[in-house]
């Protein structure tokens, strides 16, 4: 799998690829990365479905965000692509947006995928991400060393050079926007779990330090879906296991569009 640019069309103020026909399903990205974190699934669903992966406001090709940001500006410019009943599925803060959509736009949000999403951090977790987003300057970009570490480990792929490239050359102040919101969230509340009436299914891997089985499995468990663990799988699941994310992907867009 190669992880090339690829062209892109233009929704609003958010760039976008966009591609085949079908159930709409719309892809989100996590911080520091773009659509092409997509790739595997693009390529996949796109015989079959209507796929946008856009990228998230002040990263790849779209314009950023006002300073002071808060999750719901997020929620809205990705929102502003959904043309129609779409199946969300979001990437780490992807997921973050993802479930805040349903709750906002339950009419335009047919289904929900939240992959590697988090829920109620443990104390030291949450100080350590705000730790992270407070030393962002919003003029440089700090080195990526450390979070391809907690991504990847030590080994060495096509995918970790691929996002060490998107986290060097990514807007340094719409990354401090993005990882600002994504440090200072919490995840969906109880409340917002309970009241969400779409599908949803929650993805991680049980090698995943930060975004947890167990915040998988209780948030499914409060909000009536289903959580799949994939197994030896870490934090950039849709990359590094993208076979068995594709055939979780279609089964679900399967039976959300029957």
């Amino acid at each position: 799998m190669t992880w090339t640019i690829r062209p892109r069309s233009k929704i609003g103020n958010l760039a976008a690829i966009t591609a085949g026909e079908g159930p709409n399903v719309l892809f989100i990205h996590g911080v520091g990365l773009r659509a092409e974190a997509w790739s595997a699934q693009i390529d996949a669903l796109a015989p079959t479905c209507r796929v946008v992966a856009a990228d998230m406001p002040g990263h790849g090709n779209s314009m950023s965000l006002n300073a002071g940001a808060v999750l719901t500006d997020f929620t809205d410019a990705l929102a502003s692509t959904l043309d129609g009943p779409t199946i969300v599925i979001g990437h780490s803060f992807g997921a973050m947006i993802a479930l805040d959509m349903a709750t906002n736009y339950p009419n335009k949000v047919s289904g929900v995928v939240a992959m590697n999403a988090i829920f109620k951090r443990e104390p030291s977790a949450k100080s350590a991400v705000i730790d992270r987003a407070e030393s962002l300057d919003g003029l440089t970009m700090a080195d990526p060393t450390k979070t391809l570490e907690r991504w990847f480990g030590n080994s060495t792929s096509s995918q970790r050079t691929a996002c060490g490239e998107w986290l060097t050359s990514v807007d340094p102040a719409g990354y401090r926007s993005a990882y600002r919101v994504f440090a200072n969230e919490d995840g969906p509340s109880e409340t917002g779990l309970q009241n969400m009436k779409c599908p949803l299914l929650f993805v991680t891997g049980d090698q995943e330090p930060n975004s947890t089985p167990d915040m998988s499995q209780n948030m499914a468990k409060i909000a009536g879906g289903r959580a799949e663990i994939i197994t030896n799988a870490a934090h950039m699941l849709p990359m590094t296991h993208a076979d068995q994310v594709n055939l979780i992907l279609t089964d679900f867009i399967r039976e959300v569009s029957d």
